[in-house]
């Protein structure tokens, strides 16, 4: 067998591998934005009513109920949730009906028409908030995600950072105080939750050791000044909601790399580096590190997901920005599509995420591919 017939039989291991993933994905988000519309929909209370608040009337709750389809059977508002989302969608040109093509609320290209009703390319369309005058909900996420994002970036840095130092230190000191007193602490921090955390150190290091610190009890990225003309970066209101966020997958982290390093220390080749010499600091910065980093590595890929959903509590109680206070507050206010968008797009991050770390492993390891 030549090497242009390996090469192609690779490839086409790999791109079967890949449309495979791809569509367990897609059955993955189709059974999510399924429960997400069965939760939110057998709820008791009217959506119409929500709507209006205190202000409705006999004739705007019928109005509100036929605009938003909330006059239909629940299959049929269900179609139109499917509509609404997914790219590649039907809509009427009858003005009635609730898949009219109006272009304030869809940003559409026309692909074929048949009799009445159009075929269209579209962005998904996740509707449009109760509480905020009608504002659109992928605007909200827009808004909100980015600092959700930074403050995970930063929380997943300090775990890796903090992580990987402690661990390496707790091998290499196996047995001794070091190691039992990381043991512990990287315990606490798997059990304790998150809002307990977030509380105990707002109050500790905002609050009681305030003007040591320097730092508040809440606050988010930006922050308007006193004349409420501008906003400006308050980089010190990372801190805290960062460190509180970063403290489970730094416990992750450092008992992964423990076990791991451990696991690499006991090898014949890192004997075999020793006998030549090497001091134990060159003998983990040259040959063990690399191959003890791998399962962190996986570990660190699906806790940065998990983080975009575990950051709610952390947000809130900080008072940060990010999607996950907004997914609180709109539980307050009952603003359903504000919580259903923003469930849905967590979710549809995560599986993304969960995705691409697959088809990262089956390149590098291609026994994953064939295994699978």
């Amino acid at each position: 067998m030549g090497l242009s017939t390996i090469f192609v039989i690779y490839h086409v291991y790999m791109i079967r591998y890949i449309i495979r993933k791809l569509f367990y994905g897609f059955l993955t988000l189709f059974g999510v934005v399924t429960v997400i519309f069965l939760l939110f929909n057998i709820l008791p209370g009217d959506p119409a009513r929500m709507m209006l608040d205190q202000r409705e009337d006999s004739e705007q709750l019928a109005n509100i109920r036929k605009k938003y389809g909330f006059d239909q059977s629940k299959v049929k508002q269900y179609s139109y949730y499917l509509n609404d989302l997914s790219p590649l969608s039907l809509h009427s040109h009858n003005t009635d009906d609730y898949t009219f093509l109006d272009n304030n609320r869809y940003t559409y290209t026309p692909l074929f028409s048949m009799g009445n009703t159009s075929l269209v390319l579209k962005y998904p369309y996740l509707r449009t908030s109760f509480q905020k005058n009608g504002k659109r909900v992928s605007e909200v996420i827009a808004e909100t995600l980015p600092n959700t994002a930074i403050l995970a970036v930063f929380a997943i840095a300090i775990a890796m950072t903090l992580g990987i130092v402690l661990g390496v230190l707790s091998a290499v000191y196996k047995d001794t105080f070091f190691d039992r007193i990381t043991s512990v602490i990287s315990t606490l921090g798997m059990s304790v939750p998150s809002f307990f955390s977030a509380i105990l150190f707002a109050w500790i290091f905002g609050f009681v050791l305030h003007e040591a610190t320097g730092l508040e009890m809440t606050g988010s990225l930006y922050v308007v000044d006193d004349f409420g003309e501008r906003s400006y970066i308050q980089w010190k209101n990372l801190i805290l909601p960062a460190i509180v966020l970063g403290i489970r997958p730094l416990a992750v982290v450092i008992q992964l790399m423990r076990n791991s390093l451990l696991e690499i220390l006991s090898m014949d080749y890192i004997r075999t580096a020793k006998a030549k010499g090497l001091t134990m600091f060159q003998v983990i910065k040259k040959h063990a590190l690399k191959n003890a980093l791998n399962p962190v590595i996986t570990a660190i890929s699906g806790w940065f997901a998990s983080m975009l959903a575990g950051a709610v509590f952390v947000e809130y109680i900080f008072n940060w920005n990010g999607l996950g206070k907004e997914i609180v507050n709109s539980l307050n206010t009952l603003d359903l599509p504000v919580i259903m968008g923003s469930v849905l797009v967590i979710a549809t991050l995560f599986i993304t995420i969960n995705i691409l770390v697959d088809i990262l492993y089956s390149w590098l390891d291609p026994r994953i591919r064939l295994q699978s």
